[in-house]
């Protein structure tokens, strides 16, 4: 590797290990405030807990910083030297573009190889790591899930209701809760049944992963199931001085105790082994069409995971005749270009998963092509860019 090849590996990889760093920020942040910012303010996660819970997103968001984060590194890098006429003195002393370039394809396929290794390995176990402890956290503590003065929404409760539950109450003491107000909900989020109570208390069942709740002085009010919101029909109202335990379910907010291994978790081998099982399965004449969307739905996680490694090394590609015949110096701008081309990427490739249940199409094939036509699209540029 020559003084010049050194140069240019040098500052493509400091300028794409930055913007992998900026991307996987913006992605870190946008999980943390969905699944953590909750737990969080309630007190249920611990600082050093959450530390840890962010630690472990990291390869998760590197899966998807990482062709975004390259394709910015070689559009800037190149960019600025192609705008300082660097790129014109170089090929005025004989060095053709695919040379010139060199750095750059073999950043590129460093790249993919690190990506192979993050989407089959890293990411996987981190994933099944962050969901059990996320689990673990939130049960250590589960009382604190109740937030005085909040509207809790959206809990489990029998298998067939989507909706049935939202809770309140105006003050907490340990167990004990004061101004107990309880709402049950039909699959259309209608109320059936409404219950509130001076006091009651709330017991944690680990082997449940439920809520269970004793009232005292309360009275229910119970509308027709068939027609809640008809208020010409008089609710049923009764009083009670004790309550029979309501069950309400966690699984919902933190799952039960194992933790659902979905094929995105899973290793390489894992995969592997999961389609020899699903090929090895007896189909009844009725069942081939499920069977066989089945192992679409695994196959096409797969060749994502190897897609999106290559995409590391197309975005590379594609990036150098776009950063030479742009020439701009302008970070915004070359964020700018790298946003859209990923995101026409991405578009493409979310096109395909949409094909999930029509294995006869081989989505599992069709993955592929948004990687050829950056690939073609980035051999045509050069092509004309070297000809001049």
């Amino acid at each position: 590797m020559t003084l010049l090849d050194r140069h240019l590996f040098k500052n493509v990889l400091f300028a794409s290990t930055a913007a992998v760093g900026l991307f996987g920020f913006v992605l870190t942040a946008g999980n943390f405030i969905r699944d953590l910012l909750g737990p969080v303010l309630s007190g249920q996660l611990s600082f050093s807990t959450l530390a840890h819970l962010m630690l472990l997103l990291v390869p998760f968001v590197i899966s998807y910083a990482l062709p975004l984060g390259i394709l910015t590194g070689v559009l800037l890098t190149l960019g600025r030297l192609s705008s300082d006429s660097e790129i014109t003195a170089m090929r005025a002393a004989g060095l053709s573009i695919p040379r010139i370039a060199r750095p750059v394809f073999a950043l590129g396929i460093l790249g993919a190889a690190l990506g192979l290794r993050v989407n089959f390995e890293s990411m996987p176990w981190a994933k099944i790591q962050y969901e059990r402890g996320f689990a673990a956290a939130l049960r250590a503590n589960p009382l604190s899930f109740i937030v005085p003065k909040t509207f809790i929404r959206d809990f489990g409760g029998q298998p067939s209701n989507t909706f049935p539950y939202v809770l309140y109450v105006g003050a907490k003491e340990g167990s004990v809760v004061h101004d107990f107000w309880l709402w049950q909900l039909d699959g259309h989020r209608r109320v059936v049944k409404f219950t509130q109570a001076e006091s009651g208390r709330i017991d944690y069942d680990e082997a449940a992963n439920e809520l269970v709740i004793t009232l005292s002085n309360f009275h229910v009010e119970t509308r027709n199931p068939k027609d809640p919101e008809n208020f010409a029909e008089a609710p049923y109202v009764a009083s009670f001085g004790q309550s029979d335990p309501v069950r309400l379910s966690l699984t919902k907010f933190y799952g039960a105790h194992g933790v659902h291994q979905k094929p995105q978790w899973m290793t390489y081998a894992e995969l592997r082994a999961e389609q020899a099982r699903i090929a090895g399965e007896p189909v009844a004449p009725a069942q081939t069409k499920r069977h066989a969307t089945d192992a679409m739905k695994l196959a096409l996680v797969i060749q994502e995971k190897f897609t999106l490694a290559l995409a590391v090394f197309s975005f590379a590609f594609i990036g150098v005749p776009l950063g030479i015949k742009v020439s701009r110096r302008e970070t915004s701008a070359n964020l700018g270009v790298a946003i859209a081309l990923a995101l026409g990427y991405y578009f493409l490739t979310t096109m395909v998963g949409w094909l999930d249940q029509h294995p006869e199409y081989r989505p599992d094939l069709l993955l592929w092509v948004p990687n050829a036509i950056f690939l073609a699209l980035g051999g045509w540029m050069l092509w004309r860019i070297d000809r001049r």
